[in-house]
């Protein structure tokens, strides 16, 4: 079912949005300026590289932005105690949203006990410290079975959110691949949709199929947007209407 404008508020939109700021080019500035960004329009997150968590940590205090960062990320072939490793350092940092990608070829390979194994590993360290895990699949590699498989191991495991991928890989979020994690997924379970969605319309787009979180770099475009269309609305809303002849 299609979403309107009229039937959302800004806070609905900017609380669907990780900010991403993941390039490994990045600059401290541009990170620091990126996380002042994502307070300024109240979005859900910033998903910041480890290095930059206690960053981006100290500019966000105060704010109802949560600090997120990446495991195993992009490739997710670390051993699972670096992983478990990285989410402690990240947590201790200030973390409190984590987006780990999983082992992508024992999953291809059909290691599945292996897969909800390292998944498990870090949602017990996560939820033990009272975060969230966002379980990134990298679509762009898998089949659909290999897709439905990630779906049941990352619920089986207490993964929070199921992910699309992490936007390195050839091919980001579909709306094929989103319906069909939201198909086989509990409805408890968030659905992320990474790589791709950059404006407004798309935004609305996945979030008609259940999405409930985007990984976003266009996050002001946006929210401009937005704001541009309600204000356009309200407007025709509160015209006078036009009364008869002359």
């Amino acid at each position: 079912m299609a979403l309107t404008i009229e039937s959302l508020t800004e806070r609905d939109i900017a609380k669907t949005i990780d900010h991403s700021l993941l390039r490994p080019e990045l600059t401290d500035a541009f990170v620091e300026d990126g996380c002042r960004l994502a307070a300024k329009y109240d979005v859900a997150s910033v998903c910041v590289p480890p290095v930059h968590v206690v960053r981006a940590k100290r500019i966000l205090e105060g704010t109802d932005v949560a600090v997120g960062t990446v495991i195993g990320f992009p490739h997710g072939y670390a051993t699972t105690d670096e992983k478990v490793n990285e989410a402690r350092t990240a947590l201790a940092d200030g973390a409190t949203e984590l987006d780990m990608v999983i082992q992508i070829g024992a999953l291809k390979s059909g290691r599945d006990a292996d897969v909800q194994a390292d998944v498990q590993a870090i949602v017990d360290v996560a939820h033990a410290a009272g975060a969230i895990v966002k379980v990134i699949f990298e679509n762009a590699y898998l089949t659909d079975a290999e897709k439905v498989r990630a779906c049941r191991l990352t619920e089986a495991a207490g993964g929070d959110f199921v992910k699309t991928s992490t936007g390195f890989a050839p091919s980001g979020a579909t709306h094929d691949d989103l319906r069909l994690m939201r198909a086989n997924t509990s409805a408890h379970i968030g659905v992320k949709a990474a790589g791709g969605v950059r404006t407004l319309d798309a935004l609305l787009a996945v979030m008609a199929l259940g999405v409930t979180r985007i990984g976003a770099t266009a996050t002001e475009t946006i929210i401009l947007d937005f704001r541009a269309r309600k204000a356009g609305e309200q407007a025709v809303a509160s015209s006078p209407a036009e009364v008869g002849g002359y």
